[in-house]
């Protein structure tokens, strides 16, 4: 069984053509008012398949992979990285993300969204259904889940080291277009897993799932043939 863990203020709709596509998927339910990685760890346990799973991690939701992975290592089957990173906190960036909180204070909620959303997309993907379903969940999430996420974000462990320990078949996967989690970051984290595939899909962004359904789908398919231990 897959799980699919979502990325900051995404909820199960991120995964919509992927739960379409794989009758084993299990699609984390939220995070509640979490505030930290190692918290939302714990709660994607508890709505974890009994046993060992194949573990998927978008955005935000890759860096919670890592941390499942640290708590239960025997669990996880397979672990696919995408649109993610492994990097410490970078210069500037917890002030850079106060100031996208602060346009959610002093402009609304749904400003906040459109200008993080819109780059996180391909250009060319920003005119479709898809997107404006996305806007739709992000900006049901709400100011007070950003602010929680963005806290756990900005507040993240080490997990760079957690690289080289992943022995399990690895999926890591970006958007050519991903402005935010950018193939060479991906080609990086790669290296450091003993048995990474890397795949760079053509024409997307960061919301890779609803960008480019079917070629996501395809590297899962392939991803799930792999042998496991």
């Amino acid at each position: 069984m897959i799980l699919f863990l979502p990325g900051l203020i995404c909820d199960r709709s991120i995964y919509a053509p992927q739960i379409a596509a794989f009758s084993s998927a299990r699609v984390v339910d939220g995070y509640g008012m979490a505030d930290t990685l190692p918290e939302m760890a714990r709660i994607a346990l508890k709505q974890a398949p009994e046993g060992r799973f194949d573990l998927f991690g978008h955005s935000m939701g890759g860096r919670v992979a890592l941390e499942v992975f640290r708590l239960a290592p025997e669990r996880v089957r397979r672990i696919a990285l995408v649109s993610t990173g492994a990097h410490p906190v970078q210069p500037n960036e917890p002030e850079k993300r106060e100031a996208l909180k602060a346009v959610g204070y002093n402009h609304g909620f749904e400003q906040l969204v459109d200008q993080w959303l819109a780059p996180m997309v391909a250009e060319a993907n920003r005119s479709t259904d898809a997107y404006r379903e996305m806007r739709e969940m992000c900006i049901a999430a709400g100011q007070d889940v950003f602010d929680a996420q963005i806290h756990a974000l900005v507040n993240r462990p080490e997990q760079e080291s957690l690289l080289s320990e992943i022995e399990c078949p690895a999926l890591v996967m970006t958007g050519e277009l991903d402005i935010w989690a950018p193939p060479a970051q991906h080609e990086a984290m790669a290296s450091r897993i003993e048995d990474a595939e890397l795949v760079v899909v053509s024409g997307a962004g960061h919301m890779i799932m609803r960008e480019a359904p079917e070629a996501v789908n395809d590297a899962i398919s392939g991803w799930l043939e792999r042998p496991a231990a």
